[in-house]
C-alpha cells in the first residue's frame, strides 16, 4: 500500500498498521509536475512489483477561482481558471491515469482506477465555472478510459468515479459557515436540498471506495456513483 504524501496522518497509519504485517510506503510528490507522477509510478513498481488500485484524490478550489460576493465571470483571472482546470482534470485525473494505468496493463488480474468527481460533474454550481468544467471532464474521461482500457488493452482493468456530495473541510468550510462557525446560508441551502438532511462525513465514502477497489465490482466499469445523501436525486419539490 502506498500514498502520495508523507504527512503526519500517513506516518501515523504506517506506525499503526506495520505491526499488523501491512507494508506501507509514503511518497511525497507534486501532482502538478507530471514528471514526478511518472517517477512515482516507477518507484511504486520498484517497491511493490505491481500497481493494482489507484485512487486519484487531488483537486479542489484555488484562491481567486470562484465568482461570488458580487463578482462575475469577467472579474476572474483567466490564468487562475486555466490552472484550476489543469489541477482538477489533468493533475487530478488524466496524468495519473496515464502513468499508473500504463503499469497496470500487464496485470493478469487487471486492476481498479477510482477517480474523484463532484456534484459539479452532474450540474455546474454557481460561481464555480472552471471547477465545474474540470469535474465534468473527469466524469467524461472516466467513461472514455474505461472503454479504451477494457476494449483495447486489458478487459480486467476497471475505471470508475465517485462523486462526493458536500463534505465539510478546511478548504470549503468558510463557504458553508458563518463567521460564528455555524452553518451559513449556503450550508443551510445544501442541507435543505439533501434528502438525508446532513452534510457528509469521510466515513460515508468508504463503502463505495472499497466496493470499487474490490472484486465485488469486478464487472463494473465506466460508472460514477454519487455519495451525496440524495442531493442529485432531489428536484427540490
Amino acid at each position: 500500500m502506498c500514498y502520495h504524501s508523507n504527512s503526519e496522518p500517513i506516518e501515523r497509519a504506517i506506525r499503526e498498521l506495520s505491526p499488523l504485517g501491512v507494508t506501507l510506503r509514503g511518497y511525497k510528490i507534486d501532482c502538478m509536475q507530471r514528471e514526478q507522477i511518472a517517477e512515482h509510478a516507477d518507484k511504486v513498481m520498484e517497491d511493490f512489483g505491481s500497481i493494482d488500485i489507484v485512487v486519484n484524490t487531488a483537486g479542489g478550489l484555488l484562491p481567486g477561482s470562484v465568482s461570488d460576493n458580487g463578482l462575475t465571470l469577467f472579474d476572474l483571472d483567466l490564468d487562475i481558471m486555466e490552472k484550476m482546470v489543469t489541477y482538477n482534470l489533468f493533475a487530478g485525473c488524466i496524468w495519473p491515469c496515464f502513468f499508473y494505468s500504463k503499469k497496470m496493463i500487464p496485470n493478469p488480474e487487471g486492476g481498479s482506477i477510482i477517480n474523484i468527481a463532484s456534484m459539479n460533474s452532474y450540474r455546474p454550481l454557481e460561481g464555480r465555472a472552471s471547477y465545474a468544467a474540470a469535474k465534468a471532464g473527469v466524469a467524461n474521461f472516466t467513461q472514455w478510459l474505461a472503454v479504451h482500457l477494457a476494449k483495447d488493452l486489458n478487459p480486467k482493468i476497471r475505471v470508475n468515479a465517485i462523486a462526493p456530495g458536500f463534505f465539510p473541510s478546511k478548504q470549503n468550510w468558510e463557504s458553508m459557515a458563518s463567521q460564528t462557525g455555524e452553518l451559513g446560508w449556503r450550508g443551510k441551502k445544501i442541507i435543505e436540498r439533501t434528502p438525508m438532511g446532513r452534510l457528509g462525513v469521510p466515513d460515508d465514502l468508504l463503502g463505495t471506495l472499497i466496493w470499487y477497489a474490490s472484486d465485488a465490482s469486478k464487472y463494473v466499469t465506466g460508472t460514477m456513483t454519487p455519495v451525496d445523501g440524495g442531493f442529485t436525486a432531489y428536484a427540490g419539490l
